[in-house]
């Protein structure tokens, strides 16, 4: 048999019954939050991701524009020690390949037209493009026509056009 407790009203002033405090429910719990939140948190999260890597290829692109032009000055001080013409246009040469690769695996190997073609994908004027194909004769042949400070020039003028990645025109596909 159930036990009841009942409880009698009491009556009012009036013959009212009297009111008991309303109960309200609980608070909510804090975990788990509302699907809301978890979508809020997954694009948070995307966008801290996204930041990270665009930090990390910023940080990358500042520090590769670093080394080459301090690999740069690095032969303009040891031309001025050493006055070697030769040792001068195969450290300019090597460092536009270096660079050049950062856009064009294939760099590392081209030659002839192939190089002409990768070193005009920066807009350069015509005669600093003669200036940077010239190193590679003056690498090998003694008696090369080869001015260090012209060809300095040429190689800082490029330097500084195809270290952003956006003055570098796309390559144009040969149908043969």
């Amino acid at each position: 048999m159930m036990w009841q407790a009942t409880v009698q009203p009491q009556a009012g002033p009036a013959g009212a019954p009297e009111l008991r405090d309303i109960h309200v429910p609980p608070d909510p719990s804090w975990w788990p939050p509302a699907p809301g939140w978890w979508l809020l948190a997954m694009l948070v999260l995307a966008l801290l991701f996204a930041a990270a890597l665009a930090w990390r290829y910023v940080r990358r692109r500042r520090r590769a524009r670093r080394l080459a032009w301090q690999e740069l000055e690095t032969c303009c001080l040891r031309h001025a020690r050493d006055a070697d013409d030769v040792l001068l246009a195969t450290g300019l040469h090597q460092l536009l390949r270096r660079v050049a690769r950062l856009h064009d695996p294939a760099a590392v190997r081209q030659q002839g037209a192939a190089w002409r073609a990768t070193l005009q994908r920066v807009t350069v004027a015509p005669g600093v493009l003669q200036q940077l194909l010239a190193l590679e004769q003056a690498m090998y042949r003694d008696d090369a026509p080869f001015d260090p400070p012209q060809a300095l020039a040429a190689v800082r003028t490029w330097l500084a056009l195809a270290l952003r990645p956006r003055n570098w025109k796309p390559v144009v596909a040969t149908h043969a």
